[in-house]
C-alpha cells in the first residue's frame, strides 16, 4: 500500500489504537505517544485504511519516527 506516512510528534512510547486493514475517519486517534507526564494523540489527517505499522506497540520512538502508513 502506498500512502501517507504518519510520524511521532516527539520522543516517547507509542501505543496504537488501530490495526492494519482498519478503516479510519478524519480525526480518529491512530496512536498515542507518551513521555513522562506528556501525552499526545496522533489523529488521522483524513479518511483511509491503516496500512503497515512500522513500530511495535509500546516501543520507544523518537520525534519524527514513522509510526504507520495511511492509505486510501
Amino acid at each position: 500500500m502506498s500512502g501517507m506516512k504518519i510520524h511521532a510528534p516527539f520522543a516517547g512510547i507509542v501505543r496504537y489504537h488501530v490495526a492494519p486493514g482498519q478503516q479510519v475517519a478524519a480525526g480518529d486517534t491512530l496512536a498515542t505517544v507518551e513521555a513522562i507526564k506528556l501525552e499526545a494523540s496522533v489523529p488521522a489527517p483524513g479518511p483511509g485504511t491503516v496500512g503497515e505499522v512500522f513500530r511495535a506497540d509500546f516501543s520507544d520512538v523518537l520525534g519524527g519516527d514513522e509510526l504507520l502508513e495511511l492509505g486510501q
